[in-house]
């Protein structure tokens, strides 16, 4: 083809001709077809005449081993609202793992970056676009060993969830540029900072992560609600459940008797619901006709109780409330 294009314009057509009679008598079988996934071609073999094998053999393994595949794979990606959690595993039962390290890109990026180096096999990664292809990658270094294994195969993912998002122009909390993250400033003004949508949805994680703490009160507050209501200075009212930053369970403004750790800095508290039953309950004292089972963890401990509405919430708004400035929340 090449000697084709190079020729003159006399020889062109003849030459080309030849080249593509050549191609068609091509046994095209014997190479990997366009199709075929890179997930499905984890190495590429050859025969080699065995002096020539025994040389090349003799070269590599004076720098190194061989292998036929990387040790660790990507075993599963899960969306969440601005995050993908990823999870990776061991495939090679002969390689000790010290630590593992995962690098992610956009798709329409040439640079993969380094979001996470350590022991553990799973990590969520933050600041995901929705509806955008993100790919994964994953390697390991060998105990006591200070090289990194050679790449997993690149997986590729994606969500389809809405962001987390707290409501921005709220006065006493300023928010980062993804609003994901919300800072208490200003001790002078109160009130609930909501969500800007009820993007929790039953059956999800909501999870909350404590960057900073400020001077603790009885009446902070992190949680979820069936809709905004201002005029209130905490979630701990009717129609919210909430955990308080000296660990008290609030459920529609009423303490529970069992209580979970104090928040501290880098505490993660997380919310799992799932509708329980729908209709009207038996007992009329309890209130409400809508049943959700909500699980708050936080620091290994978690509480489990019903949750009654007064009416069916497809969605639900999440907020937090804190009387002193210093208090970050991350939300995802």
């Amino acid at each position: 083809g090449e000697i084709a294009i190079l020729g003159g314009v006399g020889e062109q057509n003849e030459k080309l001709w030849s080249f593509t009679k050549k191609a068609s008598h091509i046994q095209l079988d014997r190479f990997i077809s366009e199709e075929t996934l890179y997930v499905d071609v984890p190495c590429l073999s050859a025969q080699l005449d065995d002096s020539v094998l025994n040389i090349v053999k003799d070269h590599i393994f004076k720098h190194g081993t061989v292998a036929s595949r990387p040790p660790v794979q990507i075993e599963e990606l899960i969306e969440k609202p601005g995050g993908i959690i990823v999870r990776w595993c061991k495939v090679d039962d002969d390689f000790t793992a010290q630590d593992y390290r995962l690098q992610f890109r956009k798709c329409t990026s040439n640079h993969f970056e380094d979001v996470y180096v350590g022991s553990e096999t799973e990590f969520i990664v933050l600041h995901i676009d929705p509806n955008v292809d993100y790919q994964f990658r994953v390697c390991a270094r060998g105990d006591g060993r200070q090289e990194w294994s050679p790449w997993s195969v690149p997986q590729t993912g994606h969500s389809t969830l809405v962001p987390h998002e707290w409501t921005a122009g709220f006065e006493g909390y300023s928010l980062s540029s993804r609003r994901n993250i919300a800072l208490r400033n200003d001790a002078e003004s109160s009130g609930v900072l909501y969500s800007s949508a009820p993007t929790y949805f039953c059956g999800q994680t909501l999870t909350f992560r404590v960057e900073t703490v400020g001077q603790p009160d009885r009446r902070d507050s992190i949680g979820v609600c069936a809709e905004k209501q201002n005029g209130y200075d905490s979630l701990q009212r009717d129609q919210a459940v909430c955990i308080s930053t000296n660990g008290a369970v609030f459920v529609n403004g009423k303490e529970m008797t069992n209580q979970l750790p104090a928040v501290t800095s880098g505490s993660t508290v997380t919310f799992d619901i799932e509708a329980v039953t729908l209709g009207t309950t038996t007992n009329n004292n309890e209130g409400g006709n809508f049943k959700l089972r909500v699980t708050i963890s936080s620091n290994n401990r978690e509480v489990v109780f019903d949750w009654l509405l007064d009416q069916s919430c497809g969605s639900l708004y999440f907020g937090c409330s804190f009387f002193y400035p210093g208090w970050k929340v991350l939300v995802f």
